[in-house]
C-alpha cells in the first residue's frame, strides 16, 4: 500500500497576534499545530496523526509546513495566515535508489550521558550536540534513513523552550541542515519522512523535506 501524507505550508501573518505569541512559545505553536489534526486520538495524538512540522524563517517572511495524515487548515486561528495543502503521494512515488536530491531538515542532535559503573540502571542526562558532533549525529541518522550526504550546511537557530506549568524543563538545541544527498534506500527515506528524525519533534524538529537536485 502506498503511503499517504499531506503537507500544508502556510505563509504566516505578520501581524496576527496569534502567530506572534507561537513564534516566541514552542509550547503554544505545539498547540496550535495540534489544532490542525482529527480530534480523539489516543494518549499519543500528535505521533497518531503522523504531525510534524518546521518554521523556515528568512529577513522578509516566516512560513509554517506542516506535516500529517489529515491538515484541517480551517480551525488555524483568524487571520494565522494563508495555508496551501500538496499531496506527498506522488514525491513518495518518485522516490528511487541513486536519485540525486536537496534537502532541509532542523535537528535536535543529542546523546545520552554515560553514568559510572557505580550508577548501573540510571539513566544519563540527555546532553545537546553542537559542531562537528552535531554534524556527525546527523551524517549517521541520515544513513540509517537512506540517504547518502554530499553536502550538508548548519544554522543554528534560536532554541525552543517550552513553557507554561506542564511543560518540560528542558530547552531544545535546534540546528538546521540543508545540503544535497542521494537516496540509497528509498523505503527507509520514506518511513523517515513520515514519522520523522530525532527528538524534539512536537517543538519543529525532525520533517525532512526532499526536491530533486538539478543536474549539470
Amino acid at each position: 500500500m502506498s503511503p499517504t501524507a499531506v503537507i500544508a505550508r502556510i505563509r504566516l501573518n505578520p501581524y496576527s497576534r496569534a502567530v506572534q505569541r507561537d513564534l516566541r512559545d514552542a509550547t503554544q505553536m505545539h498547540r496550535t499545530v495540534m489544532r490542525l489534526a482529527p480530534d480523539n486520538l489516543g494518549d499519543s495524538p500528535r505521533r497518531t496523526a503522523g504531525l510534524l512540522y518546521r518554521v523556515d524563517e528568512t529577513t522578509t517572511a516566516s512560513t509554517l509546513l506542516i506535516q500529517g495524515d489529515t491538515i484541517d487548515p480551517g480551525r488555524l486561528p483568524a487571520d494565522y495566515g494563508h495555508a496551501d495543502i500538496k499531496d506527498l503521494a506522488p514525491m513518495f512515488a518518485a522516490l528511487r535508489k541513486g536519485l540525486a536530491v536537496n534537502y532541509r531538515i532542523v535537528l535536535n542532535p543529542t546523546k545520552r550521558e554515560r553514568l559510572p559503573l557505580e550508577h548501573k540502571g540510571q539513566r544519563g542526562r540527555i546532553i545537546p550536540l553542537s559542531g562537528p558532533d552535531a554534524d556527525q549525529w546527523w551524517t549517521q541518522r541520515a544513513a540509517d534513513a537512506g540517504l547518502q550526504l554530499h553536502v550538508l550546511t548548519p544554522t543554528n537557530l534560536a532554541p525552543a523552550r517550552p513553557r507554561g506549568a506542564d511543560a518540560s524543563a528542558m530547552r531544545h538545541s535546534l540546528i538546521r541542515y540543508d545540503g544535497t544527498a542521494t537516496i540509497t534506500d528509498p523505503d527507509a527515506l520514506t518511513q523517515a519522512i513520515l514519522t520523522g528524525i530525532g527528538r524534539g519533534k512536537a517543538y519543529g524538529a525532525g520533517l525532512l523535506s526532499l526536491a530533486p537536485a538539478r543536474t549539470a
